[in-house]
C-alpha cells in the first residue's frame, strides 16, 4: 500500500495520538500518588438487565464450559481466569461479566454460588489478561454487570463478602473515573459515563460521582448521538448495544427522582426510529458498518420499549442512510462519509452500497461483519468489494491502516494499530445524495469522492424504485479527468442473499434469481455482460455461508457508465427476452 495523498493525515493522527498517550502516563502516574478510593455505604438499587438470557448456559459455566464470541475452553476445575484468551472478543467477553444473567436465569442455589465464586476469584487472585480486562469499555462493562447481577451475587451472602463487594464496585469507579481524566477515547468516555451513572443511582455513598458522570453523560451524548438518531461511528449495532444500557439508566434516574438529563431523553427518543430504519422485513438489521449477526430475540425485546411504536425515519441526512419503500420492497443505502478516525474501528468502505429485500426474503446484501473470524478476514469484510456497490480496480474507498508502505509509514501505522486498532485514515469526504418523486417512483441519486485523490475519478450512483416496487433499476457512472482514471477499470458489485439460485442466461445479458421462497427475480444489465461469482455471507452465528454474486466490470475513459435493473416475474412465468436496452431512463 502507497499511503500517497494520505501520508501526511497518518501522521498526523500518529502524532496527535502519541500526545494522547503522554497525557494518559501522567494522569496514570498522578493518580498512583493518591489512595482515596470511594467506597459505597450500601446498593439501594438493582437495574433490569434487558438482554435475554439462557440458563442452559449456567450449566455449561458450572461444568467449566466457557464459550464466548465463537471461541471456547473447557477449564478442567482450574479458573477460567487463569487461561490466556483464545481471542480478544473472548477475553472481553470473560471479563465483562455479562454471562452472569445466565446463572441468574438459572435461578438455583448453585449458579449463585457459583456467582459468587467466580466474581470473588476474578478480583483476589488478580489472574487474567490485565490489558483486556482493563480496557475501559470492559470495565465499564463490568461494573454494570456486577450492579445488574447484585441480586444473584450478593443474596444469601455473608457480611465479609457483601463489604468486599462494595469495595469491588468502589475500585471500578476509581479507575474508571481515572480513565475519563486520562482522556479515553469517544466510545470509552460514553460508555464510562453510562457505567458510573449506573454506580451512582444504585449505590449510597456515590452522589458527587452522579454528578459528575451525568454531566459526562450529557456531553457524550449530544456529540455522539447525531440528530437523526445515528450514532457518530455509523455503526447500527452501537446503536442497538447502547439503547439495551441507556433504557434502563432512564428508568433508573425516574425511579430515583433524580432529574434526568434530558441530552439521554433526546436520544433515546431519536434513537429508536433509526433502529427501525436499518431493520428489514426478516427483522434483522441491515450490514453497513460493523452491523454483523441480528440478535432477533434481543431486538424484539428492545423494540418493545418503543412507547410510541414509532415508524422507521427514512431519511437520516447526518447519519449517511437512505430508506426507501414501495409494495413491498426496500431498499436500505449507505450513502454517508467515512466517519471520524477515533470512531472508525469497525467502519467499512461500503460508500453507496445497498441492500435490497422483498418482503421478508433479503435479495441484495453486503456482506457483513463476521462473528467469528481472523484478523485477514475481519479486515477484508471491510472492504469495498465485500458490499453491493463499485469499485475501482478492486482498491476500497477508504484507507484502513496497515503496516504496509515505506518504513516511516509503517512506523506510524504500527503505533496506531498499537494504540486503536485498524482505523480509517482516509476515505469518502464529501458524499452528495439527493432524493426525489416523479410520478411516484422514488429516486436516489448520490456520489462520492473517495476515488478521487487517488484516482481523480468520482464514482455516482442513481437509483429508482416502481410505485409497486416490482423493479428497481440503477446506473453507475464514474467521471473524471487525468492520466490516473485513463487506464482504470470499475466493477460493481451485488452480493446475493444466502439461498438464492443465480443462472446467466442470453449470453449474460440477463441472469435468473430464484429466491429461496420460489419468488422469481430477472436482473439485466448493459451495455457488456454480467457474471456470475462466488461470494460469502459473513453475517451468521456459524462463521460464514458460502453465496454469490453479480458482477459488471466496464472501463470508465471508454464506458463512463453501465445501467442495471433487477425486476420481480409474475410465479412459474417464463419470462420474454428483455429488451436490447434492459436499463432505465435516465431522470
Amino acid at each position: 500500500m502507497d499511503w500517497g495523498p494520505d501520508r501526511w493525515r497518518l501522521y498526523g493522527l500518529a502524532f496527535r495520538e502519541g500526545g494522547r498517550a503522554l497525557r494518559e502516563a501522567t494522569v496514570w502516574g498522578l493518580s498512583a500518588l493518591s489512595l482515596g478510593m470511594p467506597v459505597p455505604t450500601r446498593l439501594i438499587f438493582a437495574p433490569q438487565d434487558l438482554r435475554t438470557a439462557d440458563p442452559t448456559i449456567a450449566t455449561d459455566i458450572y461444568s467449566g464450559f466457557f464459550a464466548f464470541a465463537g471461541r471456547a475452553i473447557t477449564t478442567s476445575g482450574r479458573s477460567p481466569f487463569g487461561f490466556v484468551p483464545p481471542s480478544r472478543a473472548w477475553g472481553e467477553a470473560l471479563y465483562g461479566f455479562g454471562w452472569l444473567r445466565h446463572l441468574r436465569a438459572a435461578g438455583t442455589a448453585l449458579a449463585q454460588a457459583n456467582a459468587r465464586s467466580l466474581v470473588d476469584e476474578f478480583v483476589s487472585s488478580r489472574l487474567g489478561d490485565r490489558r483486556i480486562a482493563w480496557d475501559t469499555q470492559v470495565l465499564a462493562r463490568r461494573l454494570i454487570s456486577f450492579i445488574s447481577q447484585s441480586p444473584l451475587i450478593l443474596e444469601g451472602a455473608d457480611h465479609g463478602f457483601y463489604q468486599r463487594f462494595l469495595k469491588i464496585i468502589g475500585s471500578c469507579v476509581r479507575d474508571l473515573e481515572r480513565h475519563v481524566r486520562a482522556g479515553a477515547l469517544p466510545h470509552q468516555q460514553l460508555m464510562a459515563a453510562i457505567a458510573l451513572c449506573y454506580a451512582g443511582l444504585c449505590c449510597e455513598g456515590l452522589d458527587k460521582t452522579l454528578r459528575r458522570a451525568s454531566r459526562l453523560l450529557a456531553r457524550e451524548l449530544d456529540r455522539q448521538i447525531l440528530a437523526d438518531g445515528g450514532h457518530a461511528s455509523r455503526n447500527p449495532r452501537v446503536v442497538v448495544d447502547l439503547l439495551f444500557d441507556l433504557l434502563p439508566l432512564r428508568q433508573m434516574f425516574a425511579s430515583r427522582e433524580v432529574d434526568t438529563p434530558e441530552a439521554l431523553l433526546r436520544a433515546i427518543d431519536r434513537m429508536l426510529p433509526m433502529v427501525r430504519l436499518f431493520r428489514h422485513g426478516d427483522g434483522t438489521l441491515s450490514h453497513f458498518n460493523g452491523m454483523g449477526v441480528t440478535a432477533a430475540d434481543h431486538l424484539a425485546t428492545l423494540l418493545t420499549y418503543d412507547d410510541m411504536r414509532s415508524q422507521p425515519i427514512h431519511h437520516a441526512a447526518r447519519s449517511g442512510y437512505e430508506r426507501i419503500e414501495a409494495g413491498s420492497s426496500l431498499l436500505i443505502a449507505d450513502v454517508g462519509a467515512a466517519p471520524p478516525p477515533l470512531l472508525s474501528l469497525e467502519a467499512c468502505a461500503g460508500c453507496l452500497s445497498f441492500e435490497f429485500s422483498s418482503g421478508a426474503q433479503r435479495i441484495v446484501v453486503n456482506c457483513g461483519t463476521p462473528r467469528i473470524a481472523n484478523d485477514a478476514i475481519l479486515q477484508a469484510s471491510r472492504s469495498t468489494v465485500a458490499h453491493s456497490t463499485a469499485s475501482i480496480d478492486d482498491v476500497s474507498s477508504c484507507q484502513i491502516t496497515s503496516l504496509r508502505g515505506r518504513w516511516p509509514d509503517r512506523l506510524a501505522a504500527r503505533w496506531l494499530l498499537h494504540r486503536l486498532g485498524p482505523i480509517v485514515v482516509s476515505g469518502p469526504t464529501r458524499v452528495v445524495a439527493e432524493r426525489g418523486e416523479r410520478e411516484r417512483v422514488q429516486t436516489l441519486n448520490a456520489s462520492h469522492d473517495g476515488y478521487l485523490a487517488r484516482f481523480g475519478l468520482t464514482h455516482e450512483r442513481r437509483i429508482q424504485l416502481s410505485p409497486s416496487g416490482d423493479r428497481l433499476e440503477g446506473e453507475d457512472l464514474f467521471w473524471g479527468e487525468g492520466a490516473a482514471a485513463a487506464s482504470r477499470e470499475a466493477i460493481v458489485r451485488f452480493h446475493l442473499a444466502p439461498g438464492i439460485r443465480a443462472s446467466r442466461a442470453q449470453g449474460g445479458r440477463v441472469v435468473m434469481l430464484v429466491l429461496p421462497n420460489r419468488e422469481a427475480w430477472q436482473f439485466s444489465a448493459g451495455p457488456g455482460e454480467a457474471f456470475v461469482e462466488d461470494s460469502i455471507f459473513l453475517a451468521v452465528p456459524d462463521g460464514m455461508r458460502r453465496t454469490e454474486q453479480i458482477v459488471l466490470a466496464f472501463r470508465p475513459s471508454e464506458t463512463p457508465s453501465v445501467r442495471w435493473r433487477f425486476e420481480r416475474l409474475a410465479r412459474n412465468f417464463n419470462p420474454a427476452p428483455p429488451s436490447a436496452e434492459p436499463a432505465p431512463d435516465q431522470a
